[in-house]
């Protein structure tokens, strides 16, 4: 994994715009930039190189981007352009259509089609995440997926959610990973981007055999965090959800190393650890907190976490919100 930055802040004022339009005019996926609030602008980008896919964090304001017919018989890397907008919002236009996102919003946009990209001036500043992947990545038809260009996705729920968290963690634990792990984590993206795609085409049917597969773990995953508060959350009922034996929803877990039950009561043990650490909820009991997922029985929580962690619910918290306790 290869990582690069690069920080208008770094800069003179006068020259930070004329340095970002010449750095993403030499990028594989050239692009023209204007801005119609130069005294304004602002670019904050890393880049992380994994094997043939290209994840990146932005920050940005009074900024548009162009991809011309010019520029794209100058140089196309044939790849889609996969971007999660966190906070601000962005305008996209191609021809007479314009869709505007907002935080959550996932959009796509094809390097061999025209389009128009923008945060206009006044507009504050947009964050996002993102993944250039290349189309021979996607382990679905061409023809099918270049019908995803700008369409609106979500960010919040389902295959999108899990792509959005995978994205940010990648981005904002860069370092967590091992050079080694370029490939792997391009081909995780490659099956993320897919399988956003195939469900939002209802194209499933068109995944080949392995991707449909890990397809489906990434769905069964993406359930399973939506449901973490249930109490009734037990292979049975997840199986029955997917349409699938239960012997077969545990054998796709055991393909990666671990059961159903236990990769429940880690998701469910990391949600009730960042609810004690939220100041917000520092008046909210300990119980509840764990009973919001999925935790039924005080006791029962109180033992799991601290064979997880090391510590008890109640001292954890302490320690993360009153650092100064002894």
């Amino acid at each position: 994994m290869i990582e690069s930055e690069f920080n208008t802040d770094d800069l003179p004022g006068a020259d930070r715009f004329e340095v970002w339009r010449r750095h993403v005019s030499q990028a594989p996926t050239p692009m023209d930039a204007t801005s119609d609030g130069i005294e304004d602008f602002r670019v904050h980008q890393l880049d992380l190189r994994l094997d043939a896919a290209r994840v990146w964090k932005m920050e940005f304001r009074a900024l548009a981007l162009h991809r011309t017919a010019p520029l794209i018989r100058r140089s196309d890397p044939e790849a889609y352009n996969v971007c999660l907008v966190r906070s601000g919002s962005l305008e996209r236009g191609c021809g007479a259509r314009e869709v505007v996102y907002g935080p959550h919003d996932i959009h796509v946009n094809d390097s061999s089609r025209p389009f128009d990209v923008q945060a206009p001036s006044g507009g504050g500043l947009v964050t996002s995440v993102g993944v250039d992947i290349p189309k021979k990545l996607l382990s679905l038809p061409s023809q099918r997926a270049d019908r995803m260009s700008g369409l609106r996705l979500s960010g919040r729920e389902g295959i999108g959610a899990l792509l959005s968290g995978f994205l940010i963690q990648l981005t904002e634990n860069p370092r967590s990973y091992s050079p080694a792990d370029g490939p792997r984590l391009a081909l995780t993206l490659g099956d993320l981007v897919s399988a956003l795609f195939a469900h939002t085409l209802e194209a499933e049917g068109d995944l080949v055999p392995e991707s449909r597969g890990r397809s489906l773990s990434l769905r069964i995953r993406a359930f399973i965090h939506e449901h973490l508060h249930d109490p009734q959350l037990t292979p049975a009922a997840i199986a029955t959800a997917h349409h699938i034996s239960t012997s077969y929803l545990h054998r796709l877990f055991q393909q990666d190393g671990t059961t159903v039950a236990t990769w429940i009561r880690e998701q469910r043990l990391e949600r009730a650890r960042l609810g004690l650490t939220d100041p917000a909820l520092a008046e909210v009991p300990i119980h509840r907190i764990a009973a919001r997922w999925g935790f039924r029985h005080p006791a029962a929580f109180s033992r799991t976490f601290r064979d997880a962690y090391g510590i008890a619910p109640k001292d954890y918290r302490h320690r993360r919100l009153d650092p100064e306790r002894p």
